[in-house]
């Protein structure tokens, strides 16, 4: 063998040992995308389990009778209910408005027409966008979950309430709420609470939490040892 096939045979070796080089590179790249998207689905399942009052409720079979009898066992916790501080809003004009409009229509497609309910769940919503856990905008929280079949963490977000039964009265008030919401006012009856479901479900989950108030037909729930203020 001559010096000049010496040559070309090491130059082959080096090609070849830079292409499977190349190849490894690039399956390690792929494992690791793979283990992350694996890995954030993990984490996206476990700080959004699906609630009753927020998706499709992880309960056994009750009766609704069943599930407020079990609701009602169920001592509050009124002496850890946390005090809740003013949420001030800050970003652009346009950022309040669709703020103003998903706090506005998570409360009225929750709670209705009623002021109380609507206060409360609003207050909920706040509370979560200061929360960890939690995605740090308003309408990151009400739209949580709203690609998935299951999983939505406000239910009407995902099973087709909007379409089956739109909402066309009672807008203005709500959005009168939702405006003074994010303008500091507080909804003190439900402190910090980050949870609730409705008094005919009863959600293995609610065991967890500070069962803290109801209003009207919603159980509300903070997590256990939650400052006095948040």
């Amino acid at each position: 063998m001559t010096n000049a096939d010496r040559r070309r045979r090491s130059r082959r070796h080096v090609r070849q040992a830079r292409a499977i080089a190349t190849v490894a590179r690039t399956q390690r790249a792929a494992l690791l995308v793979m283990m992350l998207a694996v890995a954030a689905s993990i984490v996206s399942q476990r700080l959004w389990p699906p609630l009753a009052g927020f998706g499709p409720p992880p309960v056994s079979p009750l009766t609704p009778a069943q599930a407020r009898a079990i609701n009602a066992a169920m001592p509050f916790a009124s002496d850890k209910l946390a005090s809740a501080k003013p949420f001030m809003f800050r970003g652009t004009p346009a950022a309040r408005l669709q703020a103003t409009d998903c706090l506005a229509t998570a409360a009225i497609y929750e709670a209705g027409d009623d002021a109380d309910g609507q206060r409360a769940v609003m207050q909920v919503v706040l509370n979560r966008v200061r929360a960890p856990g939690f995605p740090k905008t308003v309408c990151g929280v009400v739209y949580a979950g709203a690609d998935r079949a299951t999983g939505c963490q406000f239910s009407f977000t995902c099973d087709g309430s909007i379409a089956r039964r739109p909402e066309h009265s009672g807008w203005n008030a709500a959005r009168a709420r939702a405006r003074q919401a994010l303008s500091g006012a507080v909804f003190a009856d439900v402190g910090t609470a980050t949870h609730y479901h409705a008094d005919w479900v009863a959600p293995s989950w609610s065991r967890s939490l500070d069962k803290v108030a109801k209003i009207r037909s919603h159980i509300f729930y903070q997590q256990p040892g939650s400052r006095r203020t948040a």
